[in-house]
């Protein structure tokens, strides 16, 4: 396997459509500024790049088909080069950044381009595409009544149950998250928020407000890798990308049974997340104490408490209080999104995984101004997505 380098990212802000952000765009117009910035960011040519790798969905673009990797192509330039297009709901940014790792690192391509971009529909995410009695998703959201807030709002109630955690806690992520985005070019929200003001949002689906829970976002990012020989042509630094995985959920998940009875102690209810992270932690050779950031999937601000947890960056019950004495925030001992997470940006669903890799490179490389992690040398990334699809990433400089 060889030696696998991020030489450039980019991204476009966040927003929804109609705003002074992102306007009418489509999500080719949203991927080719993105494509240019990392081009332009790298110091790379459209015609080196040998391959790309989209991250794509039913939600917009791709003629109608997710096919965006081949709409970019077009749009930049027809060059002949293959293009492999990723489905995997949430995960597939982390997916196509995957099978770009893996191509590279495999020997059958020198560099490539990973991009992500989504225009997305007003309202909660419908998982559900079809109505169709053999679709669980259908079912679950149909005749069991549960879309996503709701599903998220019984695992924040499991936690409240288990740990003791407070409304007034899980408002704390969510201003910790608006604080970390201040200054951040390219997040949706941009303003501090108060405990107060988090706790006088409406609920969605209680104990969850509106905002402790992601909107749905328009937004693109892209990222250029290459081995590090070939780094060596256009920076004396490049960031190493250490592993990239994929993971499903496994019998022993906790989700089927766990939510309104007892589980065994340590039980995951997400192991496809779960088993990515620990699996990038054994390929990549370090533990989680050597860590200096996370960029997680917050959907809602449950995850940001119960996932390091369940991956061993701090021990079970534990989130809490390292989230009351500042140690999530970037100048913690534990930081946790630092970039605003998706509570701060909304979710531009395919875009996400490649999202985190742009703003892991920007810290690693001590470019994240106010947001900036003391010293980062090692960034985990994370996406989990619908069907039980999880990526993770260490990159590390």
């Amino acid at each position: 396997m060889r030696e696998v380098v991020v030489v450039g990212v980019g991204m476009h802000r966040f927003g929804k459509t109609g705003d002074s952000v992102v306007g009418t765009k489509s999500v080719t117009e949203l991927c080719r500024h993105a494509v240019d910035m990392a081009l332009a960011d790298a110091g790379v040519k459209w015609k080196q790049i040998e391959a790309v790798s989209a991250a794509s969905s039913r939600f917009s673009g791709g003629k109608g088909w997710g096919l965006n990797g081949n709409d970019v192509v077009e749009n930049v330039g027809s060059t002949g080069i293959p293009i492999y297009n990723l489905s995997a709901g949430c995960a597939a940014g982390g997916n196509a950044f995957n099978v770009g790792y893996s191509m590279v690192a495999g020997g059958i391509y020198d560099m490539m381009l990973v991009v992500g971009g989504e225009v997305m529909p007003k309202g909660m995410i419908q998982t559900s595409g079809v109505e169709e009695a053999t679709d669980p998703e259908f079912l679950r959201q149909r005749c069991v009544g549960i879309p996503g807030p709701a599903f998220w709002a019984t695992l924040a109630r499991r936690r409240m149950h288990d740990y003791g955690t407070t409304e007034e806690q899980f408002a704390k992520v969510t201003v910790k998250a608006r604080k970390c985005s201040v200054g951040n070019p390219y997040a949706r929200f941009q303003k501090e928020v108060s405990i107060a003001e988090v706790l006088a949002s409406p609920y969605v689906s209680n104990p969850l407000r509106l905002f402790e829970i992601c909107p749905v976002s328009n937004g693109a990012a892209a990222a250029i890798i290459c081995t590090r020989e070939k780094a060596r042509q256009f920076t004396a630094k490049p960031i190493t990308v250490a592993t990239s995985t994929v993971a499903t959920m496994t019998f022993e998940d906790a989700l089927p049974r766990g939510l309104a009875g007892p589980v065994p102690a340590g039980a995951s209810f997400h192991t496809e997340a779960r088993g990515a992270v620990l699996k990038a932690f054994e390929k990549a050779g370090i533990g989680p104490k050597e860590v200096s950031f996370t960029e997680l999937q917050d959907n809602t601000c449950y995850y940001e408490l119960a996932f390091p947890e369940e991956w061993g960056l701090c021990e079970p019950g534990e989130a809490e209080r390292l989230l009351e004495a500042g140690e999530t925030a970037p100048t913690g001992r534990m930081p946790i999104n630092p970039s605003g997470g998706f509570v701060s940006f909304g979710e531009a669903t395919t875009a996400m995984g490649v999202f985190q890799i742009a703003e892991t490179t920007w810290q690693l490389r001590g470019q994240a101004g106010g947001r900036q992690v003391p010293d980062a040398k090692v960034g985990l990334t994370q996406t989990l997505g619908l069907g039980g699809n999880a990526t993770a990433a260490i990159l590390k400089r």
